[in-house]
């Protein structure tokens, strides 16, 4: 798998540190809202809870089954082996989904659009990073474009 993407570093070094600038400017933008209040404002509070305890298992679980595999970067350790087991069998990026899920459910609970846009940013940036790891996953394991083809990318049976 090639892609166009830059490496940003040998270890993809500035992935990590636009993820860590949006993933702050997410947490602060909670505070502008809220946007809504009332009966509505109960309704996305409450999905925005399960989307954050949804997001918080699916990234820790995803943590967990890295083990000894677990970088910050998105270049793959040196002798890192392929997980196709855990939260690896539903999804590829079970962080990244994780974070992303958390993200859009922080936006519900302080009602804030500019965190909602903000998750959607995050969405878009992930996919992105995912794309230049996976050149690299490609690069090293064999059978990465087989599990590719059968496990979703973020969002269990979804993308």
């Amino acid at each position: 798998m090639t892609t166009r993407l830059p490496t940003l570093g040998p270890r993809g070094e500035g992935w990590v540190l636009i993820q860590g600038f949006l993933l702050v400017a997410i947490a602060a933008a909670g505070s502008t809202g809220p946007a809504w209040t009332g009966d509505l404002r109960v309704v996305t509070a409450g999905a925005g809870l399960c989307l954050i305890a949804a997001g918080a298992v699916l990234g820790v679980r995803g943590l967990a089954d890295l083990r000894e595999n677990l970088t910050p970067f998105p270049h793959p350790r040196d002798g890192a082996r392929l997980v196709e087991t855990g939260a690896y069998r539903l999804v590829r990026h079970p962080i990244y989904g994780g974070l992303i899920v958390g993200s859009a459910g922080w936006g519900l609970v302080t009602a804030a659009p500019l965190v909602l846009a903000l998750a959607a940013v995050l969405f878009g940036f992930f996919d992105l990073k995912s794309r230049r790891e996976e050149a690299w996953l490609a690069e090293r394991f064999p059978g990465y474009a087989e599990y590719r083809a059968r496990t979703k990318r973020f969002i269990p049976w979804a993308y």
